[in-house]
């Protein structure tokens, strides 16, 4: 089962462009990440609009600390029957455990949203996916980078248990620019591998 893809980066950390307080923080982990300064079981959260170079900056983190990043595939994990998507998970944080690897939650609000109140079996099971997720993320000792547009629609228990938060806002024209000149030189963006 194709659960996770690998993410590569013909860029290079300096062709990142991130408003200043972002590459701020971007470079602070980036810097604990090498150092092997982070706590086991970090878990960093990245939001803000879509195209603001959240899947790329946690790309460029893996590429340049020598770790691999994985992207989790929702697609794949998310089920729509009983106890399947448990499995899935577990079947990744298994593959994953002792291993020196980034996870990538991409849309992180679709597998980690809130829960609701229950009104019937299939509010109950979906409450009890979240609390799951929740429970395996905790166990989990490596980095785990969750992405979202919408950090609001992130469960509330996700959000107490993250270290670092990082805003990725729109980039002023003056960003988009010189990201532009970057990108004109041919570079592509990413490949995938599966895992």
């Amino acid at each position: 089962m194709k659960i996770a893809r690998l993410l590569k980066s013909k860029l290079e950390w300096k062709d990142l462009v991130l408003p200043g307080e972002t590459m701020k923080q971007v470079e602070e982990l980036h810097l604990k990440i090498r150092q092997n300064a982070l706590m086991p079981g970090y878990r960093v959260l990245f939001y803000g609009p879509p195209g603001t170079g959240k899947t790329l900056t946690a790309s460029l983190l893996g590429k340049h600390t020598g770790r691999d990043v994985y992207r989790i595939d929702l697609s794949m994990v998310v089920s729509r029957f009983i106890g399947e998507t448990e499995k899935n998970l577990a079947i990744l944080f298994d593959k994953a455990e002792n291993k020196d690897w980034i996870l990538f939650f991409d849309e992180a609000d679709a597998l980690f949203g809130k829960r609701t109140s229950v009104r019937d079996a299939h509010d109950k099971y979906a409450n009890q996916e979240v609390a799951y997720l929740l429970q395996k993320i905790e166990n989990f000792e490596g980095l785990v980078i969750l992405a979202s547009n919408l950090k609001s629609n992130i469960d509330d228990a996700f959000i107490r248990r993250i270290q670092s938060r990082i805003y990725f806002p729109v980039s002023k024209y003056d960003e988009r620019l010189k990201l532009r000149k970057k990108l004109s030189r041919g570079h592509s963006s990413k490949s995938d591998e599966s895992l």
